[in-house]
């Protein structure tokens, strides 16, 4: 498990440089991010290092930040890696809310896939013994 953030920001333009220009100067590693806009503003996603510190310089900001538990899974970076994860949600019964994947230097983690899942703690309870590595927040520092 893993913890996220969630930045909600004004669609105009400089307000994505804000945030991580908040990030930037606190040395605040970004890892992976993802944004899906409405017509007034956009949901930031994002993995980071270093998530207490990140919370707090962004709220001190006044920049509406709030964090949520989310399934990081390690895969290979190869055709149908994917698909044989979500072939096993499936198997299992789980939904997903969103996700989004980033590649890795790290050579255990070629490929990392950050998932929100419906009904998160009973999906991770499943997911416990199935054979789909999940990483826990001990990654981030892997990957700093």
């Amino acid at each position: 498990m893993l913890k996220q953030l969630t930045v909600f920001i004004e669609n105009k333009p400089g307000r994505l440089e804000e945030v991580t220009g908040c990030l930037a100067d606190e040395n605040i590693n970004l890892h992976a991010l993802s944004i899906a806009d409405t017509t007034d503003f956009g949901i930031l996603r994002m993995i980071v290092s270093q998530v207490d510190k990140a919370v707090k310089v962004l709220k001190e900001k006044g920049i509406m930040v709030k964090t949520a538990d989310v399934a990081a899974v390690s895969m290979g970076h190869s055709p149908g890696s994917l698909h044989k994860v979500l072939q096993k949600l499936k198997t299992l019964d789980i939904s997903i809310e969103y996700m989004y994947a980033f590649t890795s230097r790290h050579k255990e983690h070629d490929a990392i896939v950050i998932f929100s899942l419906g009904n998160q703690d009973e999906a991770l309870e499943k997911l416990k013994g199935s054979g789909i590595p999940l990483l826990g927040a001990e990654l981030l520092d892997q990957l700093n």
